[in-house]
């Protein structure tokens, strides 16, 4: 596994909790596929409320729950991890906007087992 620290990439998908691909919910397809590329990790996140491009506002109330709320898959790694998945990223996507931006990893580490002194 790759450490990283220092200046990476932190990318943000912005999609709808309805969008598909092939019949899957495409987060699950974004997450797989960071995975299987070998990436350090992703996240995806659940909005509470938001609007896209066509402006149709989705929000989670207490009694009217919206079935297509925003999620935001984030992942940090190398640049030139993330050149090299773009393509296959942008022929997944049907919708949806990407955004990148450089981020200084301070800290990467697995929980180390502690020595028995």
């Amino acid at each position: 596994m790759t450490k990283l620290v220092g200046e990476n990439v932190l990318m943000r998908i912005f999609i709808g909790e309805n969008d598909r691909y092939k019949h899957r919910p495409l987060y699950e397809v974004l997450v797989e596929l960071f995975r299987k590329g070998g990436f350090a990790g992703v996240t995806v996140l659940r909005g509470i409320s938001g609007f896209g491009a066509q402006s149709v506002y989705h929000t989670q109330k207490l009694l009217a729950i919206s079935s297509d709320l925003p999620l935001i898959i984030e992942v940090v790694d190398t640049q030139e991890k993330i050149d090299v998945i773009m393509p296959r990223i942008d022929e997944i996507m049907g919708g949806g906007m990407i955004t990148l931006e450089k981020a200084t990893v301070i800290r990467y580490s697995h929980y180390a087992k502690k020595s028995k002194n």
